[in-house]
């Protein structure tokens, strides 16, 4: 079957849009065919720093022929009607429609509308065009004469050549005819700017790949990538080093070149006194470079070497050599200028630096960065005893935790900070609990993210967090749909991990009050806005980890659940529990009389929480009933008093049988009313028992 191959080659695609590009060319281009009812075996697209390209293989030659019956107006309708069915299928008069007679509907007009399928090769003329025209750059240009038109051509560079041809590996291909501002399609490609800059003729993509390559282009990234790192770590292996790999450099690395050839550089030894973060960070940032590791020191701590992995987009005839000098000089340049901030930064303290804190904005609404560290205080203080921390270690942390953010290394290289300023406490004697937590209060910053287990990084890492949410909750800055543009769904639910983590007993509706007063909040509707936050997020957390989301809204349903711990807990007792058999019977049995209590209240317009009256009860089912609710529920209260929830769902296993027998044997809805209604309030009792754990009423069917 006929292949598509495509190809745009312009003069510059950055290496941050490549992947989005090519899967956008290749959706857009597959569900345009699609929807015009052409299906395909497969499709795979590619990005260069030149080129988008898409192979779509397995094309019908031509699509199928469309056979419609298309029903119109009854025999006899008005001429308006007549006229719309006509224009709309295509007929000159009634005499092309047939007239079909139905028992119950009488007589109507039907069009058979037939089509002949369409060539492929004019459908992809017809919307590759329309495509490559409204293409979504983040970013795009317009360029030359034409761009002073209507309508020009925009796209992220220069575009230079198109290719498109459609056919069958087995014969020549034909050009899908089209052009766009000038730029005609047809089989002349490039290759590598400046190792085989002269044109090729490729006519389908067989031949496209290799043709590719003689010309020094890899077009797959993957493969780019793959080559990168195995010729890195071969040559750091070489030196008896290791590659210190960066997935993320890796992938911008190999956006950036299109035949990779990989060098090793080095530095003056001098300069591995500078903190390692600062050498990488230095260098990747700068130079797009790799750092290397060497042997552990004397403490057995890793250490760097003095050597770094490059990579270049050409085959030099010195073998590297002048692009290695070229590269070493500028990051001799910048790590100097990493060795000048270092010391210059290491010659003033952290405390002397605080006052400059006030001269920075956090948020225009929100005042400065000074400010906002003496709320940071405020709550790590009262924050230290829930989480068994030292209260003066926690408020001297929260109080140096931001200062390094006026340094000029963190100026430098803003991804430092929290890390330098570990590094400048340590320097100037602070306690290492105080110099950890000045790094670690930002984390954790994502779900893969480590959580600080140290009682005082766990403090000041929850009050910045608390402060953050409690802030722009007060400013009316909450997450709406996928924006979030202060990662505040982040920083919830790094408080979620940090309680769960550290097992601390920590009521957020106390916690968020206390924040809210530095914002001037003091209303409870501002504090259950937050908690209910907190909650989605608690849900999307232990969905993520297996947890049914309908158990953490029964168990949020119940008054006063703010300790996020104490709500994992019953959570995960209750799963337990309900996985058993006597659960799943007892949760059926809970949801029942929970309907109709609600369905007799609503019709009666009153509540039947009355103790049930033993004298009343006429049939031995309902005795047992109410002796089983009273020993249970006592036994689950007891056993929720001290937060065993296992045991109070043990207890509840107990009224399983019970539940069983009674809609076995009872008519709630008896003829007499005083019996009507003491059942209605044995119900009721059924529903307060579970009620210890969870709002059972909220939870869903089995294995929802």
């Amino acid at each position: 079957m006929p292949d598509l191959l495509l190809e745009l080659f312009s003069e510059e695609i950055p290496a941050r849009m490549q992947r989005r590009a090519a899967e956008d060319l290749r959706k857009l281009v597959t569900d345009a065919l699609v929807e015009r009812g052409f299906l395909y075996e497969g499709a795979k697209a590619f990005a260069t720093p030149r080129r988008l390209a898409l192979h779509v293989a397995g094309l019908p030659a031509r699509g199928q022929d469309v056979r419609e019956e298309r029903k119109g107006p009854r025999v006899g309708a008005p001429a308006g009607a007549v006229q719309g069915f006509l224009k709309s299928a295509g007929l000159a008069s009634l005499d092309q429609a047939t007239v079909v007679s139905d028992p119950k509907k009488g007589e109507f007009y039907v069009a058979v509308i037939e089509r002949p399928g369409r060539e492929t090769i004019e459908v992809l003329a017809e919307i590759l065009p329309a495509i490559v025209k409204s293409f979504p750059w983040p970013k795009s240009m317009r360029w030359g004469a034409a761009s002073r038109e209507p309508g020009s051509l925009r796209w992220v560079r220069p575009l230079h050549s198109i290719v498109a041809s459609f056919g069958p590996e087995t014969e020549t291909p034909e050009v899908v005819p089209f052009a766009i501002d000038g730029v005609e399609v047809g089989f002349t490609t490039r290759g590598h700017r400046f190792l085989a800059p002269q044109a090729i003729e490729v006519r389908r993509f067989a031949d496209y790949l290799p043709a590719l390559e003689r010309a020094f282009v890899v077009l797959d990234a993957d493969r780019r990538k793959d080559i990168i790192l195995h010729d890195a770590r071969d040559l750091a292996f070489a030196r008896g080093l290791d590659l210190v790999e960066d997935e993320g450099l890796l992938e911008e690395v190999a956006g950036l070149v299109e035949w990779p050839v990989t060098l090793m550089g080095a530095f003056d030894e001098r300069f591995l006194a500078i903190p390692p973060e600062v050498i990488r960070a230095t260098i990747r940032a700068n130079q797009k470079c790799f750092v290397l590791r060497g042997a552990p020191g004397p403490d057995g701590r890793e250490r760097l070497a003095n050597a770094f992995i490059l990579v270049s987009n050409l085959v030099a005839s010195d073998g590297g050599a002048a692009i290695v000098a070229g590269n070493e000089r500028v990051v001799r340049a910048r790590l100097s200028d990493a060795a000048f901030f270092w010391e210059t930064d290491r010659k003033v303290r952290l405390d002397d630096r605080l006052p400059k804190l006030d001269t920075i904005v956090f948020h225009e609404k929100l005042g400065t960065q000074g400010a906002r560290v003496e709320r940071i205080v405020a709550l790590a203080r009262a924050l230290a005893p829930v989480v068994r921390a030292d209260a003066a270690l926690a408020e001297r942390a929260a109080r140096l935790a931001k200062a390094d953010l006026v340094t000029e290394m963190v100026g430098e290289f803003p991804e430092l900070q929290g890390l330098m300023g570990r590094y400048y406490a340590a320097e100037q004697g602070e306690d290492p609990a105080v110099a950890a937590a000045i790094e670690e209060h930002y984390k954790p910053l994502g779900p893969g993210d480590r959580v600080p287990s140290e009682p005082v990084s766990v403090a000041v890492a929850l009050a910045d967090k608390l402060d953050t949410l409690v802030g722009f909750w007060a400013i009316d800055e909450k997450p709406t749909g996928s924006k979030d543009p202060y990662a505040l769904r982040r920083a919830a639910l790094g408080v979620i991990r940090l309680i769960l983590a550290s097992e601390a007993r920590l009521p957020l509706r106390a916690q968020i009050a206390a924040a809210a007063s530095g914002h001037g909040q003091t209303s409870d509707a501002f504090a259950d806005d937050l908690l209910a936050f907190f909650a989605d997020r608690l849900k999307v957390y232990l969905r993520d980890q297996g947890a049914r989301h309908d158990l953490i809204d029964a168990v949020f349903a119940l008054p006063g659940q703010d300790d996020l711990l104490m709500v994992v807990r019953r959570v995960e007792a209750l799963g337990r529990f309900l996985d058993t058999e006597d659960g799943r019977n007892l949760l059926a049995g809970s949801r029942r009389a929970a309907n109709i209590l609600r369905i007799e209240e609503k019709k009666d317009g009153r509540a039947y929480d009355a103790a049930p009256d033993r004298a009343l009860m006429s049939l031995p089912e309902e005795s047992a009933l109410a002796e089983a609710l009273d020993r249970a529920g006592a036994e689950a209260a007891r056993a929720v008093a001290v937060e065993d929830f296992e045991g109070a769902m043990r207890a509840l296993s107990t009224l399983r049988a019970p539940v069983d027998a009674f809609f076995d044997k009872v008519t709630v809805n008896a003829d007499d009313a005083r019996l009507r209604a003491n059942r209605l309030a044995l119900l009721n009792g059924l529903r307060a028992a579970t009620r210890e754990v969870a709002e059972f009423s909220r939870i869903g069917g089995e294995g929802r």
